[in-house]
């Protein structure tokens, strides 16, 4: 029986026994460096990608402030209960902490430590007509509310979803490397890797591989990313739903990820085996739903030779707009390149970057 299948059947025995059923999805976005390995890196300035509701440890945005080798992006629980009903949910982040979530928690700890968690003691399964947070201005954030997951409480706060956020060290199985011409791909783990996509987007131009059950390195060629951005969408969909998501649910997680999975640069996505996830990520509900299915995407992102020529050239030149396409990446490019003088010239961007970095951290309620 295919995957597919034993997730459709594991739904239809939960309803049928009048258990509940819950879906997870989220993303671990790391940079590799040279050798594949995840490097430390903190984001260079972009705009903020929540509304102002969210919640943020110590009302700080550390999501921008804060070193780590990964940044656990955007995951969200949705429940499928048979009738309603009040849940308790425990995340563990054994090796990071949490830094945005709605709604309101009951606890979140800690601030200080590379060891945190977050719980909702009392959550409320209801169907209800009553609106959720929305703001005027645009946000991906509401995206991942396009499903038919049963509206929820906590304390006080409504939602669609439970959502949290985190920064963390550790290591990344998957290990990309840029070899000759193409990118050779390494699993440092015992499991499996079940899904890899090599992905590369120059001047709009976008090509892409797929390979199944990555065990031994593998070696991809530029030369073989071939393919429409169309078709790759719906290549990631049908694998995230043979991986145990609803087909809605695959839907909300790529338009959330619309712009910033997809854009300019070179990267590889992987699914998470679920053993690895449940380590990095343990989860406790209660009462325990009849169904479990999580599905994490891993996002890799890698300096291309193509891309450390532009980067060059563009400092060389003083050429800001072109740098500034790397966004968020940027900085970690730069380190990744190792050039002192190429720090030095473009200090003033990261100066500004900083100064913008400062600002957004003092500015998190929507009443500012």
């Amino acid at each position: 029986m295919s995957a597919r299948k034993m997730v459709w059947t594991a739904a239809l025995l939960t309803a049928a026994c009048g258990a509940q059923s819950v879906h997870e999805w989220g993303t671990f976005t790391s940079v590799a460096g040279a050798d594949g390995a995840a490097m430390e890196w903190r984001p260079l300035y972009a705009p903020s990608d929540l509304p102002c509701f969210v919640h943020h440890l110590d009302q700080k945005n550390l999501k921008l402030t804060d070193f780590g080798t990964v940044r656990m992006e955007t995951p969200v629980l949705y429940f499928y209960p048979a009738k309603p009903m009040a849940v308790s949910v425990k995340v563990e982040f054994p090796n990071g902490r949490i830094t945005e979530w709605y709604p309101r928690a009951s606890s979140v700890r800690p601030a200080t430590s590379q060891c945190g968690g977050i719980a909702w003691e009392h959550v409320e399964l209801r169907q209800s007509g009553e609106a959720l947070p929305k703001l005027q201005a645009a946000s991906h954030y509401y995206a991942a509310r396009a499903t038919q997951a049963w509206p929820l409480t906590s304390e006080g706060e409504k939602e669609k979803l439970l959502f949290y956020r985190g920064i963390a060290y550790f290591g990344v199985d998957l290990r990309p490397a840029i070899v000759g011409d193409g990118v050779r791909l390494s699993n440092a783990a015992v499991e499996t890797i079940p899904t890899v996509i090599v992905f590369e987007n120059h001047a709009g131009r976008v090509g892409y591989k797929v390979i199944h059950s990555l065990r031994q390195p593998v070696s991809v060629r530029f030369a073989e990313l071939a393919g429409s951005l169309e078709e790759l969408r719906a290549r990631f969909e049908g694998e995230l739903t043979e991986m145990g998501l609803y087909r809605d649910e695959a839907k909300a997680m790529l338009e959330t990820w619309r712009d910033s999975w997809f854009e300019e640069g070179l990267r590889v996505f992987y699914i998470l085996p679920r053993t690895k996830l449940d380590a990095l990520l343990p989860i406790a509900i209660q009462p325990t739903p009849g169904q479990l299915s999580r599905v994490f995407v891993g996002r890799v992102e890698m300096l291309s030779p193509r891309m450390r020529s532009e980067i060059g050239m563009a400092v060389a030149n003083g050429d800001v707009g072109v740098l500034r396409k790397y966004g968020r990446f940027l900085d970690a490019f730069l380190k990744e390149m190792g050039d002192p003088k190429m720090d030095e010239k473009v200090g003033e961007l990261l100066a500004e970057s900083e100064r913008r970095i400062a600002e957004e951290s003092g500015r998190i309620s929507c009443g500012q």
